[in-house]
């Protein structure tokens, strides 16, 4: 048995256990001890019975007096009992809905209870273990309580980390250098294992977990560094900047761009005048503009005679793409494809600007005699079967959501490595973007265009909740729309965390059948097939819906400049950057506009988000807040970053992040293919793999 067994090679686990642990994202042993818990029980105050108090978390230690089952008719409910007596008294434990327990613990038997002291001196639902007190695993310690699924509890977990890591410690080799783990005053991994999982006090787990943090930091620092150093081996064409063409795509639009737009478009454009891969990542609020800038680079290699590829993660983004382009580039001479999974098409200058769908076939023999200057498409765009002429920029929109490996398959389509220009409307905290980014050069539009009115946001209490909707009829009235955002899309979750939230299926029944009867809605979340959401969202855009009632799948890209109401169930449970990109839904016209945030929570915390929400409009700012309110381990939006929750504790720490940025930096420097570290060089292969920062 070794670190890379798969969990269902271990005794006991079958399919089903097999089943819940990948939902838990465990497939092999070293997973099982890199599940790490959440928070930990403190069950370490042992006193004898006699010394106990209501409301005291502490462990007894006993025998089993005696211990019985029994059936409540009325609830339908087992209820078990028993009574404990060490030396000093006797103490009544309760369970429900566990009769296996009268089996399980038998007269006699000696027990440690742990748990919170109940009304009448007695224990409800305790945690109860045999055993002798220097080898407890589940009471009479700091206990782990880790991240759960149906089916599989933190008691399976313990039970079966215990004996494996006590076989397998001496096979966990140390991943971090020597003199990073002196200089960072950093605990060895194999204590940290033990620390993290079975703590001798808080002070070690946090000793433990800010090593395993730290460990996440270094490893993406050398990651992306070495990304971006191998990225200046290679070479890519200069693409030099025609004055005219830009000049007079400017003088074609109808506003005036932005400084800050100005500003990405020259930095963009003297990069691709390098020949090496520009490498850069374009991030401006919702609204800021961005696609324009990126056209200018389009436009640019296109007139120099180059292709470019653009990609976005779902069609409907897409072909808002392809329209988008198609009216910017009205009075160039330009070929643009539209290939997504279904449907294709082409915007042709034969064809004095008239869009047409074209077949499959057709389009791509095009793309590789280089007629169709410029490629919008999804994932399609790196199939094996699309194939450039002369591709010499690439774009890839809400870039987080496209993996490193997916990246370099668009990138390395022929021999020179075409320039990359990636965006994002998702606010990035300093820090993040310093870490994750590390391998780009990043471009800032911190400005919005002149002219926007502000978006009025309001939190809206459950007493308010009437009121509310005669105000979304009355902006319905006026021929305006509405948004409605739920959390999730049914009712499927048995957490108690998550039994009030808004489903979407559920909240759609309700408004289109009790509160707006004679109103026109739809339904949208991330279950629906591509082509029916491409419907839907095309009804509300034509103003044939009057309320769109959808899941966080609406949060990038979708422009409706007639919705000015977004309504947000349960604004608690979204950070704030992703709700200030629901936000930026509306607010796209000259109406006014307003977002409204519904919250149960009396939590101080959730009004201190939710108040900031309010107060600003700076996405990026937002982040900042959020990151530093919510904790690390709650930061929302981690996940699409594909940055582990873990690290995220060290991205509050500026100083940490550039000091191990720098020791990174400097062991690349003198070792670029870490010879002299065999460890590190095999952790950082599996790292890769691992991580996508998507």
């Amino acid at each position: 048995m070794t670190l890379s067994t798969p969990i269902e090679n271990l005794t006991g686990i079958g399919p089903v256990l097999k089943k819940r642990l990948k939902r838990l994202g465990i497939k092999t042993i070293n997973d099982l001890f890199f599940h790490f818990p959440r928070r930990y029980e403190d069950f370490s105050n042992l006193i004898p019975i006699s010394k106990i108090k209501i409301n005291e978390v502490c462990t007894v230690h006993g025998k089993v007096l005696q211990i019985n089952t029994t059936k409540t008719w009325k609830r339908r409910m087992f209820i078990t009992e028993a009574i404990v007596e060490d030396k000093t008294g006797a103490v009544k434990a309760t369970w429900f809905n566990q009769p296996y327990l009268a089996k399980t613990l038998k007269k006699g038997d000696n027990i440690f209870v742990s748990g919170k002291v109940a009304k009448g001196l007695s224990f409800s639902n305790p945690v109860y273990e045999k055993g002798e007190q220097d080898n407890l695993t589940h009471t009479g310690r700091l206990v782990p309580v880790y991240p759960e699924t149906a089916g599989l509890s933190s008691r399976w977990i313990r039970f079966a980390i215990k004996p494996l890591l006590k076989e397998l410690e001496f096979d966990i080799k140390e991943t971090l250098p020597k003199d990073i783990l002196k200089e960072f005053k950093l605990m060895p991994i194999r204590q940290a294992l033990w620390e993290v999982h079975f703590p001798s006090s808080l002070e070690n787990s946090q000793k433990a977990l800010d090593r395993f943090s730290f460990e996440e930091l270094f490893f993406i620092e050398l990651f992306v560094l070495r990304e971006r150093n191998l990225l200046n081996q290679e070479k890519s064409v200069p693409i030099p900047i025609k004055l005219d063409k830009i000049q007079d795509f400017v003088k074609s639009l109808k506003y005036k761009l932005t400084d800050a737009q100005k500003k990405s478009a020259w930095q963009i454009l003297k990069d691709m005048e390098i020949p090496r891969p520009m490498n850069r990542l374009l991030e401006g609020d919702v609204g800021s503009g961005k696609t324009v800038v990126a056209a200018m680079a389009v436009l640019n290699a296109v007139k120099q005679g180059y292709q470019a590829g653009f990609m976005a993660p779902t069609e409907i983004l897409s072909k808002q793409h392809f329209q988008e382009l198609a009216n910017l580039f009205s009075k160039f001479k330009i070929n643009i494809g539209l290939l997504t999974g279904k449907q294709d098409q082409l915007r042709s200058k034969k064809l004095k600007n008239q869009v047409i769908e074209i077949s499959r076939k057709k389009l791509l023999e095009k793309v590789l005699d280089g007629e169709i200057e410029v490629l919008i498409g999804t994932h399609a765009l790196i199939q094996d079967k699309v194939k450039f002429g002369k591709l010499g920029l690439v774009i890839l929109d809400e870039q987080h959501r496209f993996g490193v490996e997916q990246r370099a398959k668009l990138c390395r389509k022929q021999e020179t490595i075409p320039h990359l220009l990636s965006m994002t409307a998702t606010p990035i905290p300093r820090t993040l973007a310093l870490t994750v980014y590390g391998d780009l050069d990043l471009s800032l539009i911190d400005e919005l265009p002149k002219g926007r009115k502000k978006i009025i946001t309001k939190i809206i209490s459950p007493k308010q909740r009437k009121e509310t909707y005669d105000f979304v009829r009355e902006e319905i009235k006026k021929g305006r729309q509405c948004f409605v955002i739920c959390p999730r899309i049914e009712k499927k979750e048995t957490s108690e965390a998550w039994a009030n939230a808004k489903a979407v299926k559920e909240e759609y029944e309700r408004l289109s059948k009790k509160i707006f009867p004679d109103l026109k809605l739809d339904i949208l979340h991330g279950k629906i097939a591509p082509k029916e959401k491409e419907k839907i969202m095309l009804n509300f855009k034509n103003k044939k819906t009057d309320i769109l009632v959808s899941t966080s799948v609406i949060e990038v890209g979708i422009d409706v400049p007639n919705a000015t109401v977004m309504v947000i169930e349960g604004a608690e449970r979204f950070g704030l950057a992703q709700l200030h990109q629901f936000r930026g839904r509306v607010g796209r016209s000259e109406y006014q506009s307003y977002c409204l945030l519904f919250t149960d929570s009396p939590a101080k915390k959730t009004l201190q988000r939710l108040n900031a929400l309010i107060k600003s409009e700076d996405g990026f700012s937002l982040a900042e807040k959020d990151l530093a309110i919510r904790g690390p381990g709650d930061f929302k939006g981690t996940r699409q970053w594909g940055i582990p929750d873990l690290m995220m504790s060290c991205l509050k720490d500026m100083p940490l992040v550039e000091k191990t940025r720098q020791r990174a930096k400097e062991i690349l420097q003198k070792d670029p293919n870490l010879k002299s570290y065999p460890q590190l060089r095999e952790k950082l292969s599996k790292f890769r793999k691992r991580i996508h920062l998507e």
